[in-house]
């Protein structure tokens, strides 16, 4: 009698079809879509519901995040080696003030030109040359220091070094490459990347103020240019998640010509004015050591608000974030018009900061949304020059109320700045960052 044939084995599972890696479009290869977050890439495999470790997985995005990294701590540590280098050579620290200050005019003139320069060449081709002229810069600062070369060398010396790519922009590109067409994962990834900034810009001046006391005054710039050039170089190595030059036909229009795009810059100068006066204000009246808990507070906000689910409409979370970052902002207000203690001050700059990364997601979110996919670098290094403007127009303002009208008056700038910030956001034209171009909603489509 012949035997029954044994059914299926449940356990056998069929093995799901292959998904191409890569696809042609705009007549080049490029990287296919990657299906969107939450969905089994096979059988008995389950994704990770933290929405980190998921971005992290993305192939290559660890090796090229190491790099960013690493090149973007001595972000936080160049300014503070300087000076500490300067004043503790020449004796005076209006110099060192001067030459940082001539460094940053520099890099809000020329950083836009070097992010060009990358949109069109791609970020290995422009950032390595770009990076290696800015660390030769930065040894030339050491070696004009050291030697005692006249005052006028200081100031050429550091201001070579604007020609720094924004590396962190650049991580966000690839980030919005790699994710195109899911939000969700875009929110997340500019989460951490504000996340990293903040943390980068709260370890930068330790690290550099510790090297130059417990080494020499020249060991906080020397191993920031050690820091720059190896990041970048490991970040530029990672070519499988370079994001595709986009060819250009024709004469293509500055970001600062899209419609929206003027008022955003215009949101990011007011918010750096905030950031720029409440270090002013706050070194003057409680030391610098406090400032680590704002950056601590925004830091952990940022991952945490990475980790929700945003809403559909930007623009309104803009409003929202701006308008908690203005009332946050009144906690140091006043903490210090009632003469609080300094742990109570130090908890108001604690939850103050919870708002600044938010802010900052939201923001860029905005920029990535409102500029054309080919000058996403570009837009980026814009809204941070617009940032930095703010911070040394706030920082000025903060220091002219304290010396004017005490540290609790100055307590007030930072709050007016965010308020002004929430004024521009609620009026200031919204065209082109309210809905996706068209560009944008054909890769989504594609997507699918």
């Amino acid at each position: 009698m012949p035997r029954p044939v044994p059914a299926a084995r449940p356990d056998r599972a069929v093995a799901p079809p292959s998904t191409p890696l890569l696809a042609v479009a705009g007549g080049q290869l490029v990287a296919a879509p990657r299906s969107a977050p939450g969905r089994t890439g096979g059988a008995g495999r389950r994704r990770s519901s933290n929405p980190y470790l998921r971005l992290l997985a993305t192939p290559g995005a660890r090796a090229f995040t190491a790099g960013n990294l690493i090149a973007r701590l001595p972000m936080g540590m160049f300014s503070v080696s300087a000076v500490i280098m300067i004043a503790g050579s020449r004796g005076s620290y209006a110099l060192a003030g001067a030459v940082t200050a001539t460094g940053l005019a520099a890099t809000a003139v020329v950083a836009p030109f070097t992010a060009r320069l990358v949109d069109r060449f791609g970020q290995a081709r422009v950032a390595v040359p770009a990076t290696a002229l800015a660390v030769l810069g930065s040894l030339a600062l050491v070696l004009c220091v050291h030697y005692e070369a006249p005052a006028w060398t200081l100031f050429a010396a550091y201001a070579a070094t604007a020609t720094t790519p924004n590396t962190g922009g650049m991580s966000r590109a690839r980030w919005a490459h790699l994710h195109r067409g899911d939000p969700a994962a875009l929110h997340t990834a500019n989460s951490f990347e504000q996340a990293a900034d903040e943390l980068c810009f709260m370890l930068g001046p330790v690290l550099a103020a510790t090297l130059c006391g417990a080494l020499f005054p020249e060991a906080g710039t020397l191993v920031g240019a050690v820091l720059l050039m190896s990041g970048v170089l490991v970040f530029a190595a990672q070519r499988a998640t370079e994001p595709p030059v986009t060819p250009r036909t024709g004469t293509v229009a500055s970001p600062l010509r899209t419609p929206g795009v003027p008022a955003l810059l215009a949101v990011f100068l007011a918010t750096g004015a905030v950031f720029g006066a409440l270090e002013v204000v706050s070194i003057a009246h409680a030391g610098g050591a406090i400032l680590a808990l704002q950056a601590a507070g925004s830091c952990a906000a940022g991952l945490v608000y990475g980790s929700l689910r945003p809403a559909r409409n930007v623009r309104l979370r803009l409003l929202l974030c701006l308008a908690g970052m203005t009332a946050l902002m009144s906690l140091p207000l006043l903490a210090a018009t009632g003469s609080a203690s300094l742990p109570v001050l130090a908890l108001c700059l604690l939850v103050a900061g919870a708002a600044t990364a938010p802010t900052m997601v939201t923001g860029m979110t905005l920029v990535q949304r409102s500029t054309r996919p080919e000058q996403l670098n570009e837009g980026m290094t814009l809204a941070v020059t617009a940032l930095l403007g703010g911070i040394a127009a706030g920082a000025a303002a903060g220091g002219w109320l304290v010396e004017h009208a005490g540290t609790v008056t100055g307590y007030a700038a930072p709050m007016s700045a965010a308020a002004l910030a929430l004024v521009i956001a609620g009026a200031g034209p919204w065209t082109g960052a309210t809905r996706p171009t068209r560009t944008t909603r054909s890769r989504a489509s594609r997507a699918v």
